[in-house]
């Protein structure tokens, strides 16, 4: 990726050199587990040391009278992309707002840049947030959204950094149309150049994909990297498993208020190993591959359709050892293995499901 380009006057420099991107996390993976149930109301939070990062979130909750949206979530994270993944409901917008210092915390403590940002003016101006809702002036049109919103940043020549942060998004071209004629995903690319405008470091995204048709979603993330390659922390949100994937392998994933699980999802994958990995072959004699591997007791179940075989299996490094081989020494002609359940929906599924 090529340098984000920095808007044309006044907004704040991105960071310039920074350590490489960290994720912290309140214990190490293998002791994550699906949730069981609500988590308690009281109770003094552990003892732990403060995480550090553009982003440190130590051990916050949120209470809304007696339901618990937040509960003792724990993370730090760096420059880069980072994905917050979570059902519908799970605590991720209350999570963004207390970042952003909209709504305060009820216990832990969040930094943003190393300041409250509750707290501290300026580092509110260095944070930028793409709110879930639908919150656009229908009347107006896109430029003149956007240029009201480089104005309430005092930025000197706000009309050219409206300008510019509608290229970054591909709507020069109706710039000039009022946004209520939009689409929803032309309205998303709206908020997210109101967001640009203040150039930030730390950019937060809720759910800015929904409604982008292919093409848009591939350049939304293309320029999501870019900012992050250039220095500024992007977290943004999703429910969609393969918006996710497409995002980076960085992830943290929350559940019923709480961060079940930190790290790159091949890493979170790792988790499952004591449960059968799903893998699929396809070969010329399905039947005879399958009773060969039984036979060396590499696989725990064999289903046969056509002519594929679908494998569950506790040790996939020895069946990748041996399943080419043992086509050899077969003489069957082996034209597939494809892990069927290595992917994000499956540790997504293993970390809130339980299943």
């Amino acid at each position: 990726m090529t340098d984000f380009p920095p808007p044309p006057t006044s907004a704040p420099p991105a960071a310039a050199t920074l350590p490489p991107p960290v994720i912290g996390a309140a214990a190490p993976p293998a002791s994550f587990a699906p949730p069981t149930g609500p988590p308690p109301l009281a109770g003094p939070a552990p003892a732990l040391p403060d995480l550090t990062g553009m982003i440190a979130v130590n051990g916050v909750s949120k209470f809304f009278g007696s339901v618990v949206a937040v509960s003792e979530v724990r993370f730090a994270i760096d420059g880069g992309v980072t994905a917050l993944l979570g059902p519908n409901g799970a605590g991720k917008s209350t999570l963004f707002r207390m970042m952003c210092g909209l709504t305060p915390t009820s216990r832990g403590t969040v930094r943003v840049l190393g300041a409250d940002p509750r707290l501290d003016r300026d580092v509110r101006g260095r944070i930028a947030l793409v709110p879930q809702q639908d919150a656009l002036f229908d009347h107006l049109d896109a430029y003149s959204m956007v240029l009201i919103a480089a104005q309430t940043h005092g930025l000197d020549d706000a009309g050219a950094i409206a300008r510019w942060a509608l290229e970054q998004v591909d709507l020069t071209d109706v710039g000039d149309k009022p946004v209520g004629k939009f689409s929803k995903g032309m309205r998303q690319r709206v908020k997210v150049a109101c967001a640009l405008v203040n150039d930030p470091d730390v950019l937060i995204l809720d759910e800015p994909l929904t409604g982008l048709d292919p093409v848009q979603r591939r350049r939304m993330i293309a320029l999501f990297h870019r900012l992050g390659d250039a220095g500024r922390c992007v977290l943004v949100s999703s429910h969609v498993l393969d918006e996710v994937a497409r995002l980076g392998s960085r992830v943290l994933v929350i559940a019923q208020g709480r961060l079940i699980a930190t790290g790159d999802y091949r890493d979170l994958r790792a988790l499952m190993d004591d449960r059968p990995l799903r893998i699929r072959l396809a070969v010329s004699d399905p039947r005879r591959m399958a009773a060969a591997l039984i036979e060396r007791n590499l696989v725990t179940a064999v289903s046969v359709a056509a002519d594929r075989l679908t494998l569950d299996t506790l040790d996939a490094d020895a069946l990748g050892r041996t399943v080419a081989p043992l086509a050899i020494e077969l003489g069957v002609h082996l034209t597939e293995v494809s892990p069927l359940d290595d992917d994000l929906e499956s540790v997504f599924r293993y970390l809130v499901e339980g299943r």
